[in-house]
């Protein structure tokens, strides 16, 4: 009989540990998340997509996209890089500088400043090289290198995380990459009219592309020479002869994939900040 007690408190305790590790805490931690205000902006992030793009979300399931496409920027680490963010007018000093902390180009980078100088630091490397550059009017700044083979294919600047999803529902992570990450597809400066022809006849963008034509969300009808097309047709090239407009239902998906931008700074994944050219003009070289 006792053995039959911690018996049933032994499976009692597993079932129960188990069920708290698999299912309550991600919810404790993750389901109760609340959209965060950026410091930088002061915008709330992430923002709720419009109806439209909402709608797009569900056609985008429903078409199978998320089985080629991905969701998710994955990073393998960060190193940092050394910037001078501003050369000041003692060219000479910062020069003799560069050159003893052995770093090539000085002249190079005094005139293109703010420019790279350095990178594939340690943080105390940076630091420290930075500290010695910055001295009177001349400023170096330290900034974050994010790594890995999505970064650098420039699918995003970071890695995705889980507030970027917070408005998900489902989450299409995706799991193949038959065609490019999509987590970042807003902030690629694709026209939606050249998006919406992309998915008519992916090969008239893309010439290699593997990726089925999307024809039956559009319309197409025998247009006369000289006819006036519509406004949101596409090119007459795509299909000399015919006139192709989207249907609600494609401009729905190409709003929901402008609405895509997982690139916003936050504290468990920021993104690089290179320091930008002041707006005041900028000093006269002195001379030599």
């Amino acid at each position: 009989m006792n053995n039959g007690l911690l018996l049933f408190f032994g499976i009692f305790l597993s079932l129960g540990g188990s069920f708290w590790a698999l299912l309550l805490a991600p919810q404790v931690q993750i389901g109760r998340a609340q959209p965060v205000v950026l410091e930088t902006t002061g915008e709330t992030y992430p923002a709720p997509r419009s109806g439209l793009a909402q709608q797009g979300a569900d056609i985008y399931r429903a078409q199978g996209c998320v089985e080629c496409h991905s969701q998710q920027v994955r990073q393998s680490g960060v190193n940092f890089e050394v910037w001078l963010a501003d050369s000041g007018s003692a060219w000479p000093q910062l020069a003799a500088t560069m050159d003893r902390l052995k770093i090539s180009d000085a002249d190079k980078f005094i005139t293109q400043a703010p420019v790279k100088i350095l990178g594939g630091l340690t943080m105390l490397e940076a630091s420290g090289i930075a500290s010695q550059l910055t001295n009177g009017e001349a400023k170096a700044s330290v900034v974050l290198a994010t790594l890995g083979p999505d970064i650098q294919r420039g699918w995003g600047k970071r890695a995705t995380v889980t507030q970027d999803y917070l408005y998900d529902n489902p989450v299409q992570l995706g799991s193949l990459r038959i065609g490019p990450d999509l987590s970042n597809y807003g902030t690629r400066a694709v026209p939606a009219a050249l998006a919406l022809q992309h998915l008519y006849s992916p090969q008239s963008t893309m010439p290699k592309s593997m990726m089925p034509p999307y024809r039956y969300l559009f319309n197409k009808r025998q247009i006369a020479e000289g006819q006036k097309r519509a406004a949101n047709a596409l090119p007459a090239t795509v299909e000399p002869g015919y006139e192709i407009t989207p249907t609600p239902e494609a401009e729905a998906l190409v709003a929901y994939l402008m609405s895509l931008n997982a690139s916003a700074s936050l504290a468990e994944a920021p993104v690089p900040a290179p320091p930008v050219k002041s707006a005041i003009a900028a000093p006269a070289a002195p001379a030599p």
